[in-house]
């Protein structure tokens, strides 16, 4: 199994979504944690997109550390913008992600 780890940022962005979507996307990290590699390949393998009742969230599976990273969340119209910008911290995400695998 894989350990699943939300950053910052995205449990301030699931906290903004309406209670029927947060409970909808309470069931993704169980999914993760068995499955990894649910959800649309985005560019790379490692980085993924799940949507979830016309929501996106986006997460990184760092395979050789076993754990998934939820990064950020966007709607359709933001999609591009979002992914652009977690490619432009994909360094940064590996160093928050190292630190959460030593917990």
């Amino acid at each position: 199994m894989f350990a699943v780890f939300g950053t910052d940022t995205y449990v301030r962005e699931i906290a903004k979504w309406a209670k029927d979507e947060q409970m909808a996307v309470e069931r993704l990290p169980a999914q993760l944690a068995k499955n990894p590699f649910v959800g649309r390949p985005l560019n790379y393998p490692f980085l993924r997109e799940k949507r979830i009742r016309g929501k996106r969230a986006y997460f990184l599976v760092y395979a050789d550390l076993r754990l998934v990273l939820l990064v950020a969340t966007s709607a359709k119209k933001d999609q591009e913008a979002t992914i652009e910008s977690i490619r432009e911290h994909l360094d940064e995400f590996r160093e928050v992600a190292i630190q959460a695998s030593l917990l």
